[in-house]
């Protein structure tokens, strides 16, 4: 349909002598059609917020782990009934150790907010975002660009979308021992982006972003997912 109209209005520029900026403005029109960017007010995430988000989701990936505590405890409740090892000081260890493992993810998450490196997540952005790739901007000259296979999962919070990023590549490439590579992925969803609701100018984009999400497969709905390119 776009061809036709195109070659309409060659002709009739031809034969009307049409203003050439009204001419190349059409044109400019039609070859934008059907690209729509998204672009969001300028916005910066705090490290309160990044750490309440961070922790959250550690918490989430890892609460099964507390079964082990819970179960040595039972084991332990078990042999004191039964006499067969009868002691109290276990109790105390079990709880200890618990502690201090949740202590240690939490300095890490807390530590990842106050590193020189992490200052970037804390920068304000504004985010153009496409079918393509989420462009952010810190002004004219400075910003970086995100493509939508750097994006792992999304998380539709209460007020605002989550983007997780995929650090297999990264992981893949970072030579360290197992004590750096374990505590890097169990730091894997503590790099993301937080887009709020209110940061999107109208209803459409909000609807709009929301659609792109779901087409690429990173939210669940009903809109036909593609291959996140």
């Amino acid at each position: 349909m776009y061809d036709v109209l195109l070659s309409w209005l060659d002709t009739a520029y031809i034969r009307h002598h049409t203003s050439l900026i009204l001419y190349l403005s059409l044109i400019f029109a039609l070859s934008c059609r059907g690209t729509m960017i998204v672009k969001t007010k300028k916005y910066a995430l705090d490290q309160k917020t990044y750490i309440n988000i961070a922790l959250r989701q550690w918490v989430k990936d890892n609460w099964k782990w507390a079964f082990v505590p819970l179960a040595l405890i039972l084991l332990n409740v078990v042999l004191n009934l039964t006499n067969v090892y009868s002691n109290y000081w276990i109790y105390i260890v079990i709880v200890l150790l618990t502690i201090l493992y949740v202590l240690f993810w939490a300095v890490q998450i807390t530590g990842i907010a106050q590193m020189e490196q992490s200052k970037a997540l804390f920068q304000k952005y504004v985010y153009e975002i496409d079918s393509r790739q989420i462009l952010m901007r810190i002004n004219a000259k400075e910003g970086g660009i995100l493509k939508w296979n750097q994006i792992d999962s999304v998380i539709k919070d209460k007020d605002a979308y989550i983007l997780f990023l995929d650090n297999a590549e990264a992981m893949a490439n970072v030579k360290a021992n197992w004590i750096a590579r374990t505590v890097t992925k169990g730091l894997s969803k503590a790099q993301f982006l937080y887009l709020p609701f209110n940061i999107f100018t109208s209803d459409n984009d909000l609807r709009f972003t929301e659609a792109l999400l779901k087409r690429k497969g990173l939210l669940p709905g009903s809109v036909p997912a593609e291959t996140v390119k």
